[in-house]
């Protein structure tokens, strides 16, 4: 029987009845799909997370942070000839690269702070933390008033678990309702939640974010956080279940990150504490679990920290700086984009490692690219995904210092507004 499926002329063997059965019986499936998987977040993801304990945060946290990691390099890599060292292989001119280092820690030392109310600050007096609390959310507010803020900021809180619950939360209340009086709320401010051990855990943190929104009066979904896996059960449940997709589905839109938590995790699987890195495989597989969960559902998987810190003579120094430049471009060639600085001596590893990262990969990424698109003929067939990938990685760089967008422009061909369409971003960084 010939049937009338298609728009065309030509003929065809099914009837429009078994297409619109098919189109019945996958709809469904279609709007969940699409309300599960909206594709990656649009906008800049900062290259780490600074954490500062709440106690001992200062008044100009960035710029502090920034200071003491160049008063490191003074001492400890005055000769910019010293990263060839420090990051091995693929560093083609070390002088520009500690130029760019030098001017990104002035600039923009810290791209996302979180104060820290948990392991970092510890169990304090009621009365003393509600004092904190009440500073921090000043903080916070006179750093948003002067234009010092990093780009993103915000607070780590107490565990929703029983012993910590209450004081968690009002922690925070008291936090957003001093920053939310001062003005309004910074469109980078993200809350996170520690130990998150069930998927009930994050239902009832997005309905505290909802809770907070409406005694403010702020719009729905303005309060978003970010959840650590640091618990055995964040990764597979007791039922045996994987965890992280029912943690996103739990936040309603909320989440935005998955924060791998090194320590908790490996010392909860039994690795002995001098074991205990971002490299041990017990992190790795958590991560990898973690990263294919929430591939495509907005929500961004995030390395945890290097726990070696750059402290004492400069063999000591370096030492550290070598063991943090190798974790984040193990991290960044693995797909892990950000991860978390300790100490302001991280810094300086930190960005060289991503810049030189992006900067290595910026002549060959610009090339396939400009093949992609058809503005240079290769043997080499690229896949749309790919050159989505290809896009993303040119704008990362851009995104943080990295890399000028001219200088992009210029070795790809394509203007960044046509990058950001490529990478799937509604608008140029």
């Amino acid at each position: 029987m010939t049937g009338e499926a298609g728009s065309g002329s030509h003929p065809t063997s099914l009837d429009e009845r078994v297409l619109r059965e098919i189109e019945r019986s996958q709809g469904p499936i279609d709007l969940d799909l699409a309300r599960r998987l909206p594709g990656d977040p649009a906008g800049r993801q900062p290259v780490h997370t600074v954490y500062m304990p709440a106690d001992t945060v200062p008044d100009d946290p960035a710029g502090e942070w920034g200071r003491a990691a160049l008063e490191s390099m003074d001492r400890h890599a005055p000769d910019p000839t010293v990263w060839e060292d420090l990051l091995g292989a693929g560093v083609d001119d070390p002088a520009a690269l500690d130029a760019a280092v030098r001017e990104k820690l002035r600039r923009e030392p810290v791209e996302d702070l979180r104060i820290d109310f948990e392991d970092g600050y510890g169990i304090r007096p009621d009365a003393e933390e509600d004092a904190r609390a009440l500073a921090v959310g000043r903080l916070l507010a006179r750093l948003v008033a002067e234009g010092t803020a990093p780009p993103f900021l915000g607070i780590r809180m107490k565990s929703l678990e029983a012993p910590d619950r209450r004081r968690g939360i009002r922690t925070l209340d008291i936090v957003l309702t001093a920053l939310h009086t001062a003005g309004p709320l910074p469109p980078g401010l993200l809350i996170t939640l520690p130990k998150v051990t069930h998927p009930a855990r994050i239902t009832a943190m997005a309905e505290l974010c909802a809770a907070l929104e409406e005694t403010r009066g702020l719009p729905h979904g303005t309060l978003r956080f970010e959840a650590q896996i640091e618990t055995t059960t964040a990764v597979f449940g007791t039922d045996g279940r994987v965890t992280p997709p029912l943690l996103i589905d739990a936040a309603g839109g909320r989440l935005v990150g998955l924060h791998h938590g090194t320590y908790d995790y490996t010392a909860a699987c039994g690795v002995a504490a001098h074991h205990q890195a971002p490299d041990h495989p017990a992190a790795e597989h958590a991560k990898a679990v973690m990263q294919v969960a929430a591939a495509g559902t907005g929500v961004r998987v995030v390395d945890g920290s290097s726990n070696v810190l750059p402290v004492g003579d400069t063999s000591a120094v370096r030492a550290a700086w070598r063991t943090h430049a190798r974790l984040v471009e193990r991290s960044l060639a693995r797909g892990f984009h950000q991860g978390w600085d300790l100490h302001p001596g991280q810094l300086p590893t930190r960005y060289a490692a991503v810049f030189a990262f992006f900067r290595r990969g910026l002549t060959r990424s610009a090339e396939r690219l400009a093949a992609r698109t058809g503005r240079v003929e290769t043997g080499v067939l690229e896949e749309p995904a790919t050159a989505r990938a290809l896009a993303d990685h040119l704008l990362r760089g851009v995104d943080c210092g990295a890399v000028p967008g001219a200088e992009v422009e210029a070795a790809c061909g394509i203007p960044l507004r046509e990058l950001a369409e490529l990478a799937g971003r509604p608008t140029p960084p």
